[in-house]
């Protein structure tokens, strides 16, 4: 009952999300709205991360799963892929570069800002 219980917390912010993707005329997916939602209702406190745990933990267990349909999809679609395919890797490659090194700056940037404010306390 439990695992039903967290289930339909995140079935119910999911449904949220859509109906915000609904009504505002963004181009953001209903999907980023809910995991907004969820997100900054885990911050508040409004949600308890107790409320979406364990559910949350079984849903990234079985995440490999949930790519087996979009593998087979690619595999059917080789034929319109294929006159694409050196551009999309080219594409893949440079995006993945460049969140990584975003990532990454963000990452120290947070991190040294950190470290200045405890240096700052302990003065």
């Amino acid at each position: 009952m439990k695992y039903l219980r967290q289930f339909l917390v995140i079935l119910a912010i999911s449904f949220i999300g859509e109906i915000l993707k609904y009504f505002l005329p963004l181009p953001i997916p209903a999907s980023i709205y809910g995991m907004m939602i969820l997100f900054i209702g885990l911050l508040t406190g409004i949600i308890p991360l107790e409320a979406v745990k364990d559910v949350g933990k079984f849903l990234i267990e079985i995440m490999p799963v949930m790519f087996i349909p979009a593998g087979v999809g690619l595999m059917s679609s080789w034929v319109n892929l294929k006159p694409v395919l050196l551009p999309v890797s080219i594409i893949t490659v440079v995006s993945i570069v460049t969140v990584m090194i975003a990532t990454g700056r963000t990452s120290q940037w947070i991190i040294r800002r950190g470290k200045k404010k405890e240096e700052t306390k302990h003065e």
